[in-house]
């Protein structure tokens, strides 16, 4: 609700310059119900009958399915520079996840965890693959703006219903979560993080962008070991490494790409 609050005086902007009309924010209402809507709710749900190692695993199919949809949806292909960038990232994050590995168990009693997970899976997919298509239309601003509208509509009823003690709990906050909320989540996870990989998705193919992806892993690795005082072990180091020189590789060779193609159009 926050993050709509500040993206609004953006959203204004762009709604007049750019003369919108009501219907064009209608693409909106079926990319939520099947992509966002779903990949928020139905992982939520799974984590709690599924185990953290079983969703850490599954997450790492994502990009996959991204791919798959991407080329049924947008028809994009899946070059050999993509194929050799995209089995040197899943081989780093497989390095960075063995804790992981050796913990997951897919056994019945997780079996409705985990299909869960893996819908919501779809759901990202295919919510990452819509905006992908649309991104020409709309602004980065705009586009998480109209996301967000539509997920406080179809949340509030189970907000109310699931976490309707939570507001009496406020006065109790404390500064620490206040830092948490509005910093960390509000600003950094809700607001600046979506405005940038909307921007992203603008730019780059969704398969290029579902193999970012796995920077979460690069990223996480470090952030743990200052944050939380988490050792890093040589496997780790070396499955992140693995992972930064795929995405620097995939970036180098697409931008290379694209200037060639706009300089044979310009001749």
């Amino acid at each position: 609700m926050l993050s709509v609050f500040l993206l609004l005086p953006f959203v204004i902007k762009d709604y007049r310059q750019h003369h919108r009309k009501l219907k064009d924010f209608l693409i909106f209402i079926p990319l939520v119900i099947f992509g966002a809507f779903p990949s928020q709710v139905l992982m939520t749900f799974g984590t709690r009958f599924s185990q953290a190692s079983n969703a850490a695993i599954l997450v790492l199919i994502l990009p996959i399915l991204t791919t798959v949809l991407a080329y049924i949806i947008l028809r994009e292909k899946m070059n050999r520079i993509k194929w050799i960038c995209f089995v040197i990232a899943i081989g780093g994050v497989a390095l960075c996840s063995t804790n992981d590995i050796r913990q997951m168990d897919f056994g019945s009693k997780y079996a409705m965890g985990n299909l869960l997970i893996f819908l919501a899976l779809i759901g990202n997919a295919y919510y990452n693959v819509g905006c992908k298509k649309i991104a020409d239309k709309f602004t980065g601003m705009e586009m998480v703006f109209y996301t967000y509208v539509v997920m406080v509509i179809l949340l509030t009823p189970f907000v109310l219903y699931y976490e309707s003690d939570i507001f009496m709990k406020i006065p109790t906050f404390t500064m620490d979560t206040w830092i948490g909320f509005l910093g960390t989540l509000t600003f950094f996870h809700n607001f600046l993080s979506m405005v940038l990989f909307f921007i992203a998705l603008k730019h780059l193919e969704a398969t290029d962008v579902a193999i970012s992806n796995y920077l979460i892993t690069f990223f996480g690795l470090p952030i743990a070991a200052i944050w939380l005082g988490e050792k890093l072990s040589g496997q780790a180091i070396t499955g992140g490494t693995l992972v930064l020189i795929s995405l620097i590789i995939l970036t180098v060779v697409e931008s290379f790409g694209n200037r060639k193609l706009k300089t044979t159009q310009t001749s």
